[in-house]
């Protein structure tokens, strides 16, 4: 019985540190249904939470994945049809951001401000595929709050 209780025990806890795939957006949730799509949301970077540590330290181009955030993504990106190019721009004043998404096929794709004049992180990639898509944005030192306003476009 005591072995048995140990087996059941020692499966519940490799079952709880198993990742949840659906987790909850904690700043909304934005659908782009056509091509031309535009939207926009709000929210705050925070966490002492690795990003690359939850998606991966580089994107499938071979980006670095940088920053810090909350282990739930700060929202969710939900395409109804394939896009052919989108751009996703972070405003944060004069806050450094990185931006990480991951889609539901484990792509993974990274942006920062390295290519952009502000120091808000910017992220334009090419074929994105009908999905749901996380997406954190980050700040470079773990636990800065900034606020922050996401917009995306489609093309």
């Amino acid at each position: 019985m005591a072995v048995r209780l140990k087996s059941l025990l020692l499966a519940f806890s490799f079952f709880s540190a198993v990742p949840v795939l659906a987790q909850p957006a904690n700043f909304g949730t934005l659908t782009l249904s056509s091509n031309n799509s535009a939207g926009a949301l709000n929210g705050s970077t925070g966490g002492s939470t690795s990003l690359p540590a939850i998606v991966s330290n580089s994107d499938r181009h071979d980006r670095k994945c940088l920053g810090f955030g909350d282990s739930n993504p700060d929202h969710l990106l939900v395409l109804q049809k394939p896009f052919s190019k989108l751009k996703l721009k972070v405003n944060s004043g004069d806050q450094e951001t990185t931006i990480v998404i991951k889609g539901s096929d484990n792509s993974v794709r990274c942006g920062d401000n390295a290519n952009s004049s502000n120091k808000g992180a910017l992220l334009e990639d090419g074929d994105w595929q009908a999905g749901t898509y996380q997406v954190w944005v980050g700040s470079i030192e773990p636990g800065v709050r900034q606020n922050y306003r996401l917009t995306v476009q489609g093309n």
